[in-house]
């Protein structure tokens, strides 16, 4: 069943123009607290149930394209109210290759052996989507690709990080805001984004829409 959930909403202020429910489509307290870093706090939470199997021969930026998107249209059809929904997919991949989200220790575990001394790409497409009563909003999409190398982990390395279990549900088996950033030599693009959520990109789709969106 989708779940919705209540968050409380952040006072604009005096003399701000107003503008409708901001609506995150994700279950993510990690994307949460990355809007939260930018002063945008969600009124409420509703997250869709889809099916999140790549499809055949689906490549990893067409499918985390496909996710965002899907995600932000599901909540936007059942929203009642003036909204925007954003909603946002991560994909971590070798090459053509789509890793897994880790949610068991042995899928983890093959994540972490197959990007072990690699360098891999983590893939984030964040979409908004009016709602239906909202008719000035504005559909976006935005995709940011950015690199991220381990260093060659033993294997009580990865035992480790497995042990520390901040790798569940998390795509590639590792999470870069906890443990296993004492193993990645380096990151080349957005942080953020490959937490969950690209910053600037989802300022930019906000700030294109109509009314005061970020303090």
């Amino acid at each position: 069943m989708p779940r919705t959930e209540k968050v409380p909403a952040c006072d604009p202020g005096a003399g701000s123009v107003a503008r409708p429910a901001l609506v995150l489509a994700s279950a993510s307290p990690r994307r949460l607290d990355l809007l939260r870093q930018i002063g945008l706090i969600p009124d409420r939470i509703d997250v869709p149930d889809i099916d999140e199997t790549p499809g055949q021969h689906e490549l990893p930026r067409p499918y985390a394209e496909r996710l965002a998107r899907e995600k932000a249209r599901i909540v936007a059809e059942r929203t009642r109210d003036p909204a925007l929904i954003i909603a946002a997919d991560t994909v971590v991949s070798l090459g053509r290759r789509i890793l897994p989200k880790a949610e068991d220790r042995d899928t983890a575990r093959n994540c972490l052996r197959h990007l072990s001394g690699r360098r891999h790409t983590v893939i984030t497409a964040v979409a908004v989507q009016p709602g239906p009563d909202w008719p000035d909003g504005r559909a976006g999409l935005r995709v940011v690709e950015t690199a991220v190398a381990f260093s060659r982990l033993t294997d009580c390395q990865i035992e480790a990080l497995l042990d520390a279990g901040d790798w569940q549900g998390k795509a590639g088996g590792y999470a870069l805001q906890g443990h296993a950033a004492s193993c990645i030599r380096f990151v080349s693009g957005s942080a953020s984004a490959v937490i969950g959520l690209p910053l600037f990109e989802t300022a930019q789709l906000l700030r294109g829409q109509k009314g005061e969106w970020l303090p």
